[in-house]
């Protein structure tokens, strides 16, 4: 059984803004069957969305049982206004605007909650983010907010101080995860979280032209010795591309390779997504 534990469907793997306007008015149906077409010819059985606005993944959500494909969304990803995220999700000021989200998406039908908590890496400087991550007392009051909801808390989370402050609150788990050290890898691997390191993200990004390479091969090299570790710490990792996000189109079968260079087998992708699945 194929599955991707992380992708987008309202995005297109080329230009985000274009890709989001296609579906300004509405979500474009046809669009969206030629992806999830494309996703049960390639053997696709299971897709976990990481969210969008404008109901994108909701309507693929509706259409996936026709395609033989288990589909499941937050619906809404949710950020701190000014924070990274805003592109993409519905933000909040405070605890209660938060707490009011994350009620609406239990309400209308959301899998479960997606909060993001940092920003991204900068490609052009390996080591750097566009933004640090938010405060750990807030990560951890997001994180206990959703769980008394009943709702599980994936996490849009780089650099190590984050990720521990994710971890240590019980997060269910972590996407992306750049630039981690020893602790936050060890709190992850003791709460059971499920890492899903999107390394296609980077390891795609080779040749493009886009970001220096010499700069994407340290990013690359540094996930993948932080994989490594991690699963030697018995961490639970599961596949997902981040398909959608540039240089990562829909159906891209690169994640398991990257994956399989931090020494990652089958076996252990196979325990990583019954745990998704289980969670969310």
């Amino acid at each position: 059984m194929k599955a991707d534990c992380h992708m987008h469907m309202v995005l297109d793997g080329e230009y985000w803004k274009a890709a989001i306007a296609r579906h300004s008015v509405m979500p474009d149906e046809g669009y969206i069957r030629n992806i999830l077409a494309h996703y049960r010819d390639l053997g696709y059985t299971y897709l976990r969305d990481g969210g969008d606005r404008w109901g994108v993944g909701a309507k693929a959500r509706e259409l996936a049982t026709e395609y033989g494909i288990t589909y499941r969304t937050p619906l809404a990803p949710i950020c701190h206004r000014e924070h990274y995220g805003e592109f993409i999700g519905v933000s909040y000021e405070n605890m209660k605007e938060y707490a009011d989200l994350v009620v609406k998406t239990r309400e209308n039908g959301g899998n479960f909650i997606k909060i993001m908590i940092s920003g991204l890496m900068d490609f052009h400087q390996a080591g750097v983010l566009t933004q640090p991550g938010l405060d750990p007392k807030e990560i951890k009051e997001l994180i206990h907010i959703a769980h008394n909801e009943g709702m599980s808390v994936m996490a849009h989370a780089n650099g190590a101080e984050t990720v521990l402050a994710a971890a240590s609150a019980g997060v269910d788990s972590v996407e992306h995860g750049a630039y981690l050290n020893e602790e936050s890898l060890a709190a992850m691997a003791e709460m059971g979280t499920v890492w899903v390191p999107t390394l296609s993200t980077v390891g795609n990004l080779k040749g493009k032209g886009r970001f220096p390479d010499r700069e994407t091969a340290q990013i690359l090299e540094s996930a993948i010795k932080n994989v490594t570790a991690f699963r030697n710490m018995g961490g639970i990792i599961a596949a997902g591309t981040d398909a959608g996000a540039w240089a990562v189109p829909h159906g891209a079968q690169t994640e398991e390779g990257y994956l399989a260079r931090a020494g990652v087998t089958p076996e252990d992708l196979a325990t990583g997504l019954v745990v998704i699945k289980e969670k969310f």
